[in-house]
């Protein structure tokens, strides 16, 4: 067995409890509403505080993995999740709910970055289509939690669930602790002037600033797909929130045969034809007049969407293999503005001009990603770095 093959496959089950997590927390947050008898102020303080928590473990996981390696931070931010959710199980303390989801938040974001990170750094041949498969282990996470939860939610009680979900995320601290991971990288301390200079880098902004656009597009797709569904096309909310899910499962489909595709394709190319897609998929649900072509529309948007952070990421890894968890610190961090800054940008021009507009933006942010990542791929190949350990 290849060296690289257990780290890689504990970069999967890391991604693949991030999925189970991030999708935990709607099945948490109903049960809280329920036990508390929460207003929308105080459920709204905890939707808040979980994508704070996750720009904190973005920022922060980068210096760790370089420094100490992936089994420390991998097992902690576990461990600190399970911690987390049974807090929020059993506690009767509102302040310490807070604290519970803002760790779950901060632990699952170090835990993204971390296993993106970690393979990146073992996949020496194929970057993009093995983060491709990466990211597939998150879309099975996040499609099976509510299949299961919605069949044992009418026999077993929430708070049983909640347990059973934070016994279940221990299973992979043993597998963490069981096996080699690669040694860190910068283990006579960060170079601090190097950091600097990767900060100036032109070329690591330019792709930073695709997957500002990128997230940006997956979550106003999450956000507001159900809004615009049942506002201009007039479905009911079941059917807005079943077409949701086929975007998520377009999205892990996609990234499942971006796996097999990227392995004889040129990535940018495939990036390009990605954000071709996302246009000509919003175009159909746009002028769609039938359900099925609305639900066809999504699935492709999935699909269109599904390139965008294995392909860039791979660039960044390329680049940056010696400061790679640093490098992706900065460009997730950059990510993440662009999904909550663009996120309001949507809430506002719906709440002035109309929903519809949510396609409009879009397909400029689409757009924006093409030009970007032409710019950012010439100015790689023109100024390739020099790696220095």
């Amino acid at each position: 067995m290849n060296k690289n093959t257990l780290p890689f496959i504990a970069a999967c089950l890391g991604m693949f409890l991030f999925g189970i997590v991030m999708l935990s927390v709607g099945t948490i947050n109903t049960y809280l509403i329920t036990k508390f008898q929460l207003n929308n102020l105080a459920a709204g303080s905890l939707a808040s505080l979980l994508p704070f928590g996750i720009l904190l473990g973005s920022l922060v996981f980068g210096p760790v993995v370089d420094r100490y390696g992936y089994k420390l931070l991998l097992i902690v931010c576990t461990l600190l999740i399970v911690f987390s959710i049974l807090l929020i199980a059993y506690t009767e303390t509102f302040r310490l709910i807070q604290l519970g989801f803002l760790l779950i938040g901060f632990s699952g974001g170090a835990i993204n970055g971390g296993t993106n990170a970690l393979g990146s750094d073992v996949s020496l041949e194929n970057k993009s289509a093995k983060l491709s498969l990466l990211g597939v282990f998150y879309g099975i996470g996040a499609l099976a939690l509510p299949l299961i939860t919605g069949a044992l939610s009418e026999y077993i009680a929430y708070q049983s669930i909640i347990l059973g979900i934070g016994l279940f995320l221990l299973l992979p601290v043993i597998y963490y602790i069981a096996i080699p991971f690669p040694p860190p990288k910068q283990q006579q301390g960060i170079p601090l002037k190097k950091v600097f200079a990767m900060f100036k880098d032109k070329v690591l902004i330019l792709f930073a600033f695709v997957l500002f656009f990128q997230s940006a597009a997956e979550g106003i797709s999450n956000n507001w797909t159900t809004n615009y569904l049942v506002n201009f096309h007039h479905l009911s909310d079941s059917r807005a929130l079943f077409s949701l899910t086929l975007l998520v499962i377009g999205m892990t489909g996609g990234r499942l045969i971006l796996s097999v595709v990227l392995r004889n394709a040129r990535a940018i190319r495939v990036f390009y034809a990605s954000c071709l897609l996302i246009i000509a998929s919003l175009l159909l649900i746009s002028f769609s007049g039938t359900l099925l072509w609305i639900r066809s529309g999504m699935v492709l948007l999935g699909m269109g969407l599904a390139a965008g952070f294995p392909v860039m990421l791979a660039y960044v890894g390329e680049r940056y293999a010696h400061l790679s968890g640093i490098a992706f610190s900065f460009s997730l961090v950059i990510a993440l503005l662009g999904n909550t800054l663009m996120n309001l940008l949507v809430g506002f021009v719906s709440r002035t001009w109309g929903i519809q507009h949510y396609i409009s933006i879009l397909i400029a942010a689409a757009l924006v990603m093409l030009l970007l990542a032409s710019l950012a791929y010439r100015e790689n190949k023109r100024n390739p770095l020099k790696q220095r350990k």
